[in-house]
């Protein structure tokens, strides 16, 4: 059993620990770069110092636009220790996206990971202010150059890490996380039997999701707090998590259903040996039974469904493996229990506590709450309370056990794929095409995504709407997997008295038959 490090808070204790505890062990792996536990305490040293040297003082940020990395990890860590904070920018968003970010972070410095070496290009003319924009070669040998020279490490209580979350007003907000969010809930797990939040000594961890959300960054953390291996995969591919799992010993590791169901259709899959993998942790949507059953058959680990959201540093509530039954159960439709150290409440439009299994606003409490969103001291009253409570935006229940059900969101957000779109985003990029007088967009259920795109869209008069027309238009200007699978032309919008699209009743004729509005 790995020993217990329940009181360490900080990147830079958890770092200093292993060294010194560890030091031939193996921390992180990416192809063929390896880090034991002293050299990745030496890289991240140097990758603090170096940044140190180049200006940058606590409370300073830095991007990173790239993919998956050794690197973007080695740049993360070391900056955490200073309390310089890292904000991985999702790749697959447009140039313009990135720029915002990068706007909004006032980043000193920008990171382009590997294959991204046309950043300055991609950037030019799109930034209000000079940061330093650096290729990976430049980065790693920033690094190898740099002494290590001793620094103030970051408290408990420092922000280190931003991420960005799509925004219901149409601009993307950043999360402020700090080194007690990252790390503190796991002092309450310490104290319980449970096996899945325990670590062997053998395991090893896959990052196969991506470090701009929680879902890849957060298994990146998971392994170094556990002393373990992290093995980096740039993307998702089915060919690099086989591999992870036959070569190098991964045990457990954080996927969406749809890429599940892209490891099952892969010819390889059936000759993969499994029997180091032991648990699959999945998220972002609850497993289709039928699902479940192929990848319990194939794979014969065991599952276990995460709920939870940016501004709770990921996971709140578990749905443990004892809950998935081949043969369906009504628990399988929920999003589990609390975590040790959480509390969920669900609550009215007042705020006041309703009974169980009334449905109303998730909200929640624990060390995980952002400290909260980056420059923006109205939506943070609006998310969290005075008394550490977050709104989490889902309409739910709790049931007589305890279990959470989400029943629908309170805010008008698709998951698509696992990726979060928010309908405002959509609309502002397709409300200036010259044919388009109104648009609304809104998820539809997709077998494959959980949730699609959809937009309806009212033509100017006297103009036509093409289908084609405006999905290229859209891709200009946002990410591809935020642009509509279809549209539909419409008369009209239905609104209230005010003047209010009223989205969810141009949701519900393609929600029919499901027993919630949310897949």
């Amino acid at each position: 059993m790995a020993p217990d490090v329940s009181d360490l808070f900080t990147f830079d204790e958890f770092l200093t620990h292993w060294a010194a505890e560890r030091p031939d062990r193996v921390a992180m792996r990416e192809e063929d770069r390896v880090y034991t536990y002293a050299s990745l305490d030496d890289h991240t040293a140097r990758a603090a110092s170096a940044l140190l040297a180049a200006g940058l003082q606590k409370g300073d940020r830095i991007a990173w636009i790239g993919k998956n990395s050794d690197l973007y990890f080695t740049l993360f860590f070391g900056a955490a220790r200073a309390g310089i904070v890292m904000a991985p920018i999702g790749w697959r968003l447009s140039p313009a996206e990135w720029a915002f970010i990068v706007n909004d972070t006032q980043a000193k410095m920008v990171f382009g990971g590997p294959g991204f070496d046309t950043l300055a290009h991609q950037l030019a003319g799109k930034l209000q202010h000079d940061p330093a924009i650096l290729t990976a070669a430049e980065a790693y040998a920033m690094i190898d150059a740099a002494p290590r020279v001793p620094f103030e490490p970051s408290g408990a209580n420092d922000a280190v890490l931003q991420l960005y979350t799509s925004g219901t007003t149409g601009n993307p907000k950043g999360a402020v996380l700090s080194n007690r969010n990252l790390f503190a809930l796991r002092k309450h797990s310490n104290s319980l039997d449970l096996p899945y939040t325990k670590w062997e000594d053998d395991e090893a961890v896959l990052v196969a999701m991506p470090c701009a959300h929680i879902g890849g960054t957060g298994l990146g953390i998971m392994a170094l707090a556990a002393g373990l291996p992290g093995i980096i995969l740039a993307e998702f591919n089915p060919d690099g998590v086989f591999d992870a799992v036959e070569k190098h010993g991964v045990t457990r590791f954080f996927i969406v259903p749809a890429a599940l169901q892209m490891l099952l259709m892969h010819p390889r899959c059936a000759s993969v040996d499994y029997s180091r993998l032991k648990y699959i942790l999945y998220g972002a949507a609850p497993i289709p039974l039928d699902l479940l059953r192929q990848c319990i058959k194939m794979f014969g680990a065991q599952f276990i469904q995460a709920y939870g959201m940016t501004e709770t540093t990921g996971t709140i509530s578990m749905l443990p493996p004892e809950d998935h039954d081949p043969e369906g159960n009504k628990r399988m439709r929920s999003a589990g229990k609390p975590l040790p150290g959480v509390e969920i409440r669900i609550v009215d439009g007042d705020g006041a506590p309703l009974p169980q299994g009334e449905v109303g606003e998730v909200v929640t409490r624990s060390s995980n709450n952002m400290l909260g969103y980056w420059n923006l001291p109205d939506a943070t009253a609006r998310t969290m309370t005075d008394d550490g409570w977050i709104r989490t935006g889902d309409a739910g229940y709790l049931d007589e056990d305890g279990y959470l059900y989400i029943h629908d969101r309170m805010k008008d957000m698709i998951i698509t794929g696992g990726e979060n779109v928010y309908p405002a985003e959509v609309e502002s990029a397709i409300f200036g095409h010259p044919a388009v007088q109104e648009v609304a967009v809104f998820g539809v259920p997709d077998q494959k995504w959980g949730e699609a795109v959809k937009a309806v869209v009212v033509a100017k008069p006297g103009a036509s709407v093409e289908e084609s027309d405006i999905i290229a238009w859209a891709r200009e200007r946002i990410a591809p997997f935020k642009c509509p699978r279809s549209i539909d032309v419409i008369d009209a919008l239905p609104r209230n008295a005010s003047g209010k699209i009223l989205r969810k009743d141009l949701r519900a004729p393609y929600w029919e038959g499901y027993e919630r509005m949310v897949n």
